[in-house]
């Protein structure tokens, strides 16, 4: 027999930022009696127009609902908000979807068990605009229990892309500072190749079909360099560390000789160097694991 008819389960969203509002209509959007708070209500108005209830406090939000959610600019701002309310969160979950570090994480979660407030940690890899579809991607880490008690709610967020980690608070921060640092990678070395062909005249969305071509080609080495990391082995079975060095010089120069800035090769060049010097010249790119798992000097 159908379920369709059911009821959801009720779910409060604090925070009405972009993101935050995303999350929001996506609830709305399932069914889900949805209550939400903002500090300018006004960014609220179109969400409580398609059925979503306004809470006219914090506390009160929080009380809504047995399912919490908070989507704001920084750990700050989520102490700021929910410290003055905590005995509110006694016996609530609270699902943290707020950018920050793996230790902020951990001390949040902390803080939540002493308010008897199960406490999952998440990160959004997505634009506001993905949420509720199949190009999202939202990691949580706390404890399970709470993950299944609310998976069903959860699972509105993303068609396909709602993972559960591990009982570690803080693994979906570190996750998602992990995965940012791809991002920033990626788009700041295309930038670069912009600088570098923006001299000949060359505009960039000229550039961008090639340069998304030589991404995904790229991606292709990550499962074979990730295996080669775990096993602590490098064979040198595309290029060596020697070969990529020799191109790096090449970047370094072209980049000068352009006029464009040359901080970004010059990074790739010195860590190459490095790992050369510390006796990896014959081996795979992969090697310069352990150049960055040293601290900086």
């Amino acid at each position: 027999m159908s379920n369709l008819s059911a009821p959801q389960s009720p779910v409060t969203v604090v925070g009405l930022g972009l993101m935050g509002h995303a999350l929001a209509a996506a609830f709305l959007a399932k069914g889900h009696p949805t209550t939400v708070w903002n500090r300018s209500a006004a960014k609220a108005d179109d969400l409580v127009a398609n059925g979503a209830t306004l809470a006219d406090s914090v506390k009160s939000a929080v009380e809504a609902s047995p399912l919490v959610v908070i989507c704001v600019s920084d750990y700050e701002a989520v102490h700021g908000l929910l410290d003055p309310v905590g005995s509110s969160l006694a016996g609530r979950t609270l699902v943290n979807l707020t950018t920050a570090s793996s230790a902020q994480a951990r001390e949040t979660a902390e803080w939540a068990a002493k308010l008897s407030s199960p406490y999952l940690d998440g990160a959004i890899l997505a634009l506001p605009a993905a949420i509720g579809t199949a190009d999202a991607t939202v990691l949580y880490s706390g404890p399970k229990a709470a993950f299944e008690a609310h998976q069903d709610t959860l699972q509105v967020l993303s068609e396909t892309g709602t993972v559960y980690l591990d009982e570690d608070p803080s693994l979906s921060a570190l996750y998602d500072m992990s995965v940012l640092s791809i991002m920033w990678g990626v788009l700041n070395s295309f930038l670069h190749g912009a600088a570098l062909l923006g001299t000949a005249n060359v505009k960039a969305t000229t550039f961008a079909t090639l340069a998304s071509t030589a991404i995904n080609v790229t991606s292709e080495y990550v499962a074979a360099y990730a295996q080669q990391i775990d096993e602590g082995k490098y064979p040198a079975d595309d290029a060596t560390i020697a070969v990529h060095v020799g191109g790096m010089e090449h970047l370094v120069h072209e980049s000068e000789a352009l006029g464009v800035n040359t901080e970004l090769p010059n990074f790739y060049l010195e860590m190459a160097r490095r790992a050369v010097a510390d006796g990896h010249v014959g081996d795979s790119y992969a090697a310069l694991i352990n150049q960055f798992r040293k601290r900086s000097a």
